[in-house]
C-alpha cells in the first residue's frame, strides 16, 4: 500500500521535533549525560517538544533560536545578538548556558545536535560557516573526533543538494570563491523521512518537490507499507500539516 502526501518545511520541522523528542539515544542522553541542542530554525523545533515532554518547556521560546538565517529580500526579520542553545544535563535544563559553555566539557556518551544547510544523495551533510573560528560546529569538532560526542544533524528535505558535499566544500572554501564557507558535518542525518518511519514502521521516500501560496521547498512523498502503518503515517501527517510558516 502507497500514499503520497506534499509537506511544507514548517511541517517537516514539526515531524523532526516530534520524533526526536521520543528518539532512542536521546532519551537515554536525558537520563544521564549531556544533550546540546545548537540553535537554528529546525532545532527550534526538536528544542520545544523535548522541553515539553520534560515538563520544563516555560521560558523557552523559538524566537530568535537562531544564528544564521536565510530569508527571502525584503524580509522584515529582527536581528537577534541574544542566541541561547538549549543544554540539558541529566534531564535538566541548564538555562541561559550555550554550547561555548559545555563544549570543552563534553564526552563519550554526550550528544548534539546541529542543523545543515545542505546534504546529498549519500546522506553526508554540511553547514554553511560565517564566522571566522567556524561557530558553533568548530567548538564541538574537537569532542566529536576528540572524545567520541555523538553528533545529530536534523535536516528537512528542502536542504537536499545535487552535488557531492564533498566537491561543494572544496568549492565553497577555495580563496576564489565569496560568500560563506561550508563545513562538512561528522553526524548522522534525520529528516522528515525519518521521522515518518520511526514513529510509524512505514517505509517512506521522497517524490517531487515545490508548490507556490505557502508549499514553496515543499516536498511529496510515499509512504508505504502495511496499512496500519501507512494510517498510522497518514493520522501523523496530518496532525501537523497545517504547522504555520516558519518565521521566528
Amino acid at each position: 500500500m502507497i500514499k503520497q502526501f506534499n509537506l511544507t518545511p514548517s511541517c517537516s520541522k514539526r515531524l523532526i521535533g516530534v520524533a526526536l523528542a521520543r528518539h532512542p539515544d536521546i532519551r537515554r542522553v536525558l537520563e544521564k549525560g549531556t544533550l546540546v541542542i545548537i540553535a537554528g530554525s529546525t532545532n527550534g523545533y526538536v528544542a520545544e517538544e523535548l522541553l515539553k515532554s520534560l515538563g520544563q518547556e516555560e521560558g523557552f521560546t523559538r524566537n530568535g533560536f537562531r544564528r544564521g538565517v536565510t530569508a527571502a529580500p525584503g524580509s522584515n526579520i529582527k536581528n537577534t545578538h541574544d542566541t541561547k542553545d538549549v543544554v540539558i544535563v541529566d534531564g535538566e535544563w541548564q538555562r541561559g548556558k550555550t554550547v561555548y559553555d559545555v563544549a570543552d566539557e563534553l564526552k563519550t556518551g554526550d550528544l548534539v545536535l546541529k542543523g545543515a544547510n545542505a546534504f546529498d544523495g549519500r546522506g553526508k551533510a554540511a553547514v554553511q560557516i560565517g564566522n571566522t573560528k567556524a561557530g558553533t560546529i568548530g567548538s564541538v569538532l574537537p569532542a566529536i573526533f576528540g572524545r567520541r560526542v555523538k553528533l545529530i544533524v536534523p535536516v528537512g528535505l528542502e536542504k537536499r543538494v545535487l552535488g557531492d558535499v564533498d566537491d561543494l566544500v572544496l568549492m565553497c572554501n577555495d580563496r576564489e570563491t565569496a560568500g560563506p564557507r561550508l563545513c562538512p558535518l561528522p553526524g548522522r542525518i534525520f529528516t522528515e523521512l525519518d521521522a515518518i518511519k520511526q514513529l510509524t514502521g512505514a517505509e517512506t521516500f521522497m517524490l517531487a518537490a515545490g508548490g507556490i501560496h505557502g508549499a514553496e521547498g515543499s516536498v511529496w512523498i510515499g509512504v508505504k507499507g502495511e496499512q496500519d502503518r501507512v494510517e498510522a503515517a497518514e493520522k501523523l501527517i496530518r496532525e501537523h500539516e497545517t504547522e504555520p510558516p516558519c518565521r521566528v
